[in-house]
């Protein structure tokens, strides 16, 4: 038997990341109900960008381009490679405005449960990318996950085997952050992580 149409689009929500049967079928109604415009807007933007949105030859990540604006930047400095799992994380790492080299993009990290591994998120376009002469030092900025920790470790490995530096970001007491409101595992890093003032 077909889904009917509403079925259909709640099916079809529930492939977001978070959103289970019950929310998938309050984001239906509403859409149908009390904002068909922003449905048709939704579509609309899903549709364009789908058709339109490709990865980046360079540095794989969105882009309309071959080549993404930012790796075409000549302001960006070559030398520095930070690897991130996805293009959100990206975007976090521009936010601060502390970096100024290149990226790479994994779309996604390494989990052998669900079956992820090395080949999954084509790690030879990665080491590809780094060993083109320009790139010095790789630095590992994966989520503090154990997949991420794991993914950071084998790429860390990979890029040390071809006598590139590697260094991964830091972890520790958040900016405003007060001690007896943070878990014991990052107090625990911060100290090990500690540097000279």
């Amino acid at each position: 038997m077909t889904p009917s149409p509403l079925d259909a689009l709640i099916e079809a929500l529930r492939c977001l990341p978070g959103v289970g049967p019950k929310s998938a079928q309050r984001m239906a109604y509403h859409l149908l109900q009390r904002d068909q415009r922003g449905a048709a807007r939704l579509a609309g933007a899903l549709g364009k960008a789908l058709e339109v949105l490709r990865h980046c030859a360079r540095c794989n990540t969105f882009t309309e381009d071959e080549i993404c604006p930012r790796c075409t930047n000549p302001q960006r400095d070559r030398r520095l490679l930070c690897v991130v799992e996805m293009p959100s994380d990206l975007a976090m790492m521009e936010q601060t405005h502390a970096f100024k080299g290149m990226y790479y993009v994994l779309m996604g990290r390494m989990s052998p449960l669900d079956g992820i591994g090395p080949r999954e998120l084509k790690l030879e376009k990665l080491v590809e990318r780094a060993t083109d002469g320009e790139v010095e030092e790789v630095i590992l900025a994966t989520n503090f996950t154990n997949e991420g920790e794991v993914t950071a470790h084998t790429v860390g490995e990979l890029m040390r085997a071809r006598g590139l530096k590697v260094s991964r970001i830091a972890r520790g007491v958040p900016v405003g952050g007060e001690l007896e409101h943070t878990d014991i595992g990052t107090i625990a890093q911060a100290l090990i992580e500690r540097r000279s003032v």
